[in-house]
């Protein structure tokens, strides 16, 4: 069997996919707030009105950076192995949020006091309602530092080409097809997980990482802007025929490396191969 370490995050199921949407939902309202200031900007004398535009433009960044803050919290929180962040977009957003509505409390009062308290309530409410950035690589005891990155960067580059396949097939315009596509990404996953299970793996798994998922990325791009264009029933076909086959190749290898099996995969290997160049 394949070797699996053992740690605190090991057992940690990803977020379901409703409750990540909701969370990514959550910064929306933050946009709401700053227009209030801009109304009431544009109806008072100019010092006021300068304070409250800046007002309105430092929150309506603070809500931008929190909504990126969190999605890559939910992004990091989905993996076993992770890098933290490389920019803390949640706490810099609470310090503007802060920063905006003491420029806010500023345009009715003279007296600091007052619009001090609002910017440090409103920061403490920030950071409470939207929890602090993460701020340490997630990973299994046993792993070095390299192994967390070589396994996160390759990983991220896989969810790179998915993305890019979901976005694509959007243009066909066809739900079922939508679905498939999701299907196949969950298969897909399934191998990331396995590599994220026992890095070791990742020598195996790298060519499906990189080369089948971009080419698979290509292909369903070109698929899309076809069939949006014509409608053509064997050009659904045999975009339908490369799926299937991504998906049980893809599975097919996550199962030799859970097994530890050395069993050749080259036949199915070709397969795909031959499939994503017709699509090319």
């Amino acid at each position: 069997m394949a070797r699996r370490f053992a740690g605190k995050y090991s057992n940690k199921p990803p977020a379901p996919q409703d409750a990540a949407s909701r969370e990514a939902r959550r910064p929306t309202i933050l946009f709401l707030l700053p227009f209030l200031y801009a109304i009431i900007a544009f109806r008072s004398p100019p010092r006021a009105m300068l304070l409250g535009l800046l007002a309105c433009g430092l929150m309506l960044l603070a809500a931008w950076l929190t909504r990126e803050g969190v999605r890559a919290q939910l992004a990091y929180e989905a993996r076993k192995i992770a890098q933290h962040p490389a920019i803390p977009h949640k706490l810099i957003a609470a310090v503007l949020m802060g920063v905006g509505l003491l420029l806010g409390g500023l345009m009715t009062q003279t007296d600091l006091v007052v619009p001090i308290c609002y910017g440090m309530v409103g920061m403490t409410l920030h950071m409470l309602a939207f929890e602090p950035d993460p701020l340490t690589n997630k990973g299994m005891e046993g792993l070095t530092d390299f192994d967390i990155e070589r396994v996160s960067r390759a990983v991220s580059e896989g969810e790179g080409f998915l993305t890019g396949m979901r976005e694509a097939i959007l243009r066909a315009g066809d739900a079922s097809l939508e679905a498939r596509v999701d299907h196949f990404a969950t298969v897909a996953r399934d191998l990331f997980r396995q590599v994220e299970n026992d890095p070791s793996d990742l020598s195996g798994a790298r060519k499906f990482l990189t080369v089948y998922l971009m080419g698979a990325r290509d292909a369903t791009a070109k698929f899309a802007d076809a069939y949006a264009a014509m409608r053509d029933a064997k050009t659904r076909a045999d975009f339908e025929a490369l799926l299937t086959d991504l998906e049980t190749t893809f599975a097919a290898r996550s199962r030799a490396l859970l097994e530890n099996d050395h069993l050749d995969l080259e036949v199915e290997i070709s397969v795909l191969r031959e499939r994503l160049a017709l699509e090319k």
